[in-house]
């Protein structure tokens, strides 16, 4: 009876070390795989074309060219608002084309293009002067808008913008903190 007890730690023993070394060798063959994944490849003319894209986008806005913005929109397109507001391709032509939305000045910087295979994601900055139904709009916001390759064009998917407080630099205090 002693040697089936014996029998019996010793297997628990050796199942608990085979558990303990399965799990070593599997942590550390993962490791080194993270640590040589190759960056995201970031295409050049993608990049480019997303850049030459965002130009005429912003002239656009500024001259009010629904046509040129109808173009350069999926038909599935959403965009959110800094307030909050869903709005349709549609909303979006009619509010500019009827004059709700009007943009007399508009000036980007710290932009940001990454490219996911048939995805694009555009995060920028924006010095905006203009009037939303009567408001204004003036201000600094942060938007991101998001491009998808189709097969033959690039297709603006969606928008959103939200508008910065004074003091916000790239990352606040407060978000940096929790890091």
């Amino acid at each position: 009876m002693r040697t089936d007890t014996k029998h019996l730690r010793w297997k628990r023993y050796t199942d608990g070390m085979t558990c303990v070394v399965l799990l070593f060798v599997v942590a550390a063959s993962a490791v080194p795989a993270r640590a040589v994944l190759p960056r995201h490849h970031q295409s050049k003319s993608a990049l480019q074309t997303i850049a030459r894209l965002e130009r005429a986008w912003l002239a656009a806005q500024l001259s009010a060219n629904v046509s040129v913005m109808a173009s350069m929109m999926a038909d599935d397109y959403l965009g959110i608002s800094p307030n909050g507001t869903l709005e349709s391709k549609t909303e979006t032509l009619a509010a500019f084309k009827s004059g709700a939305i009007h943009f007399t000045a508009m000036t980007t910087s710290e932009r940001k293009i990454r490219i996911y295979g048939s995805t694009a994601v555009v995060i920028s900055r924006a010095e905006v002067a203009g009037t939303h139904n009567g408001h204004l709009v003036s201000g600094r916001y942060r938007y991101t808008r998001v491009y998808h390759y189709d097969g033959t064009a690039w297709k603006i998917v969606s928008f959103e913008a939200s508008k910065m407080r004074k003091g916000a630099n790239k990352f606040s205090n407060k978000f940096t903190s929790k890091l």
